[in-house]
């Protein structure tokens, strides 16, 4: 029962977030919202889908930024 619940806190975040950052894959960006789920509810916390939406805008935010730039042409 938990894990259906967690689903449907879920795929509204998923896809919000994946409107928002068109460059990174939709299986990325499931994996960083289940990823922090699992995180909130390991520490005890109440995984709200705009707390879940928050942290994994801040996870995938660093992923982009994180990414080399492309190669100028010599």
């Amino acid at each position: 029962m938990l894990a259906l619940a967690t689903r449907f806190l879920r795929e509204p975040v998923s896809l919000r977030l994946a409107e928002e950052f068109l460059t990174v894959p939709v299986d990325t960006i499931d994996r960083c919202v289940a990823d922090v789920c699992a995180c909130a509810q390991h520490l005890g916390i109440s995984a709200t889908p705009e707390i879940v939406e928050r942290i994994a805008r801040e996870h995938l935010l660093a992923i982009v930024n994180s990414a080399p730039p492309p190669r100028a042409l010599r």
